[in-house]
């Protein structure tokens, strides 16, 4: 049947009339989801840089914290002005909010250790139980404070090994911290033969202490008989410093408290003799 020419012509108009409403339409939307997202994009920045600023006057606010909830912060515009995008090309709003929610949901669910490695994170960063340069021991992992990250700490054992321990481990385990205090208590035991003079000995390490100068003064050190064996009796010197000197003050009173025990004339016993085992005979004929 052949088609009337004049409706034709008025079906043709009408879509054009439709097509020029629409890009003008989304045009301006367009127009204004471009103005939108630079705006922003501005101010998501202005806040982050806003919120760094402000935290860093708080007295002692750490600064990965500072980095973590300014950029926590940019992001969260950085959403909202996506979903505000959207809304401007007719797309509903709440359907999107629930799926970021329920994405969010999956991806805590499936990141629930490295979620608690942040919690823990936090927690350590804003308590403080150690710092950047402390020595520390946390269960079997012991050694100096690198870096301190929100997901893991990095440690320097004594030998130089590198350690790079979850946050949520160290947080869970008591913390024994050598450094927070400033010094430590050393002591030294000298083990000397029972006919020494246990005075002179004792007279003799304080001495040795008398003259270091890394040894504090208060409280002052003292030299007691630690153990006392057959032929052997164990003498302690207990001392005072600071605890950056410990190990170094520690290995030259050592030294130092054996030679004035020589030169004194102390005589620590020589270790016992390892008895030799019997050579197996030869039964052979």
């Amino acid at each position: 049947m052949p088609s009337d020419p004049q409706n034709a012509l008025l079906t043709v108009q009408s879509g054009l009339a439709q097509l020029s409403t629409l890009i003008v339409s989304y045009s301006f939307s367009a127009v204004g989801a471009v103005i939108l997202l630079v705006v922003g994009y501005i101010v998501a920045g202005l806040a982050q840089r806003s919120i760094y600023a402000g935290l860093g006057h708080i007295h002692g606010f750490d600064v990965t914290l500072r980095h973590f909830f300014s950029r926590i912060a940019r992001y969260a515009i950085l959403i909202l002005v996506v979903i505000m995008v959207l809304g401007q090309f007719g797309v509903q709003t709440a359907s999107i909010i629930a799926a970021i929610g329920a994405i969010g949901l999956a991806i805590g669910l499936a990141l629930q250790g490295t979620l608690q490695n942040i919690a823990a994170g936090i927690m350590l960063l804003a308590l403080r139980p150690f710092r950047i340069g402390e020595h520390v021991e946390v269960g079997a992992i012991a050694g100096t404070i690198e870096e301190i990250g929100l997901f893991a700490t990095t440690l320097r054992t004594v030998d130089g090994v590198y350690i790079l321990a979850p946050n949520s481990t160290l947080w869970n385990q008591p913390v024994r911290n050598f450094t927070r205090n400033g010094a430590r208590r050393g002591d030294i035991t000298l083990t000397i033969g029972s006919w020494n003079d246990i005075d002179l000995a004792q007279k003799t390490m304080l001495g040795v202490a008398a003259t270091e100068r890394r040894i504090r003064r208060e409280p002052a050190p003292i030299a007691f008989v630690a153990t006392v064996g057959d032929s052997n009796v164990a003498i302690t010197l207990r001392y005072w410093t600071s605890a950056a000197d410990f190990f170094a003050t520690q290995i030259d009173l050592t030294k130092r408290a054996k030679q004035a025990f020589d030169s004194e004339g102390i005589s620590i016993p020589a270790p016992p003799p390892e008895t030799s085992r019997p050579e197996p005979s030869d039964t052979r004929q």
